[in-house]
């Protein structure tokens, strides 16, 4: 099942859309949905991380200091 949306696109971005589709031979809606459905993929496993780090934190699960300093040396 699909509902329909409307969304606004400044002249730029739609131009690029529609040579973006005309290259891939998809159409414009198709190209804004899987754009769409990425970008709340990502934000909603973004979201659940920090989440996650808040009641790990709130839980007092933090690093020791001898951890922080391994990982310190390993970036360093």
């Amino acid at each position: 099942m699909s509902a329909t949306m409307t969304i606004r696109l400044d002249d730029a971005l739609k131009e690029r859309l529609e040579k973006l589709a005309s290259a891939t031979h998809r159409s414009k809606s198709f190209l804004a949905a899987e754009a769409v459905k990425e970008f709340v993929e990502l934000n909603e496993w973004q979201i659940q991380e920090i989440q996650t780090a808040i009641t790990e934190a709130d839980n007092g699960e933090f690093a020791n200091d001898l951890r922080v300093e391994q990982l310190k040396a390993k970036w360093s």
